[in-house]
């Protein structure tokens, strides 16, 4: 394992704080201005807090700390230990600041408050996947639920939650609520992708890296997904090694890179978009026409 420098790692930790600390702050304001107001549920527990919210004017900020430090505590064990405490940073930061932030109610148009909230609430989730965390607690049950059925792709498990979500506030708020929350979702969702630079679905990883056998072992272990080598020569060196290919998640994408950063600081890694992918951890290869 090649170590890196110092200064290096305390810059590296202090921008993905930083941005973890701007995203939360982005991503909570997007409640107070634009979502409470209008009853817009956005999918995952702080969705299911909204709903609440609307229902017994019970804390959205409060009741989502409370439903995710559970699922958080449960399922940690899924990630590495550096992710895991970041993430319960950020769950702790981003709960609490949807309460306590000071801002006013800045639409009650239902189409402006599910549009730009969904906006400023992707750029917040953005940042905050960015710097190697999330914000949900029903992120790491996924991956739980995923190590123990892996059939059950953490995809599939998140969007089965937001469903059950939107379902939820069609029945309890209204339909047309229910009709924002999806539009809300769909862009936030775009939004993410944007900051996270074009992380649209799943991703292609190839590494070369003299650490290869612990960066496999480490993205198997922490990450949860399986890896190949692929036989290459260096057209300078001569010298043959494998490459390491992994299909994964865009939520994925940051804890793959920040495990490469650690065991090689000089390896080349690529990350490009794997339009379709099917087997093992992903869509069934069985289920397609």
């Amino acid at each position: 394992m090649r170590i890196l420098p110092e200064n290096v790692k305390k810059r590296e930790l202090v921008l993905a704080y930083l941005q973890i600390l701007l995203g939360c702050v982005i991503g909570a304001a997007a409640y107070p201005t634009f979502l409470i107001p209008n009853s817009i549920a956005p999918g995952g527990i702080t969705g299911v807090a909204t709903i609440l919210n609307h229902l017994f004017h019970l804390p959205v900020g409060t009741v989502s700390l409370v439903l995710n430090v559970p699922l958080f505590l449960i399922g940690y064990r899924t990630m590495g230990r550096s992710f895991a405490f970041r993430s319960l940073i950020a769950t702790l930061l981003f709960s609490l600041l949807i309460d306590i932030l000071p801002l006013p109610v800045i639409s009650t148009d239902p189409l402006l408050g599910t549009l730009f909230g969904g906006v400023v609430l992707g750029v917040g989730l953005g940042l905050i996947l960015r710097g190697g965390a999330t914000t949900g607690g029903s992120d790491m049950i996924a991956r739980m639920v995923h190590r123990r059925f892996p059939f059950i792709t953490v995809g599939a498990f998140l969007f089965a939650i937001d469903f059950l979500v939107v379902i939820a506030a069609g029945l309890l708020i209204g339909s047309s609520e229910a009709l924002y929350a999806l539009i809300n979702i769909f862009i936030s969702a775009k939004v993410i992708d944007t900051v996270m630079v074009g992380f649209t679905g799943n991703k292609a990883c190839f590494v070369m890296t003299d650490s290869w056998k612990s960066v496999t072992q480490r993205v198997m272990d922490e990450v949860g997904r399986g890896a190949t080598w692929l036989t290459a020569r260096g057209a300078y060196s001569g010298i043959e090694r494998p490459v390491v290919l992994c299909v994964a998640s865009r939520q994925e994408i940051s804890a793959i890179k920040q495990i490469v950063r650690e065991e090689d600081a000089s390896a080349f890694m690529f990350v490009t978009e794997a339009h379709e992918a099917l087997g093992e951890g992903f869509s069934r290869l069985d289920a397609e026409d």
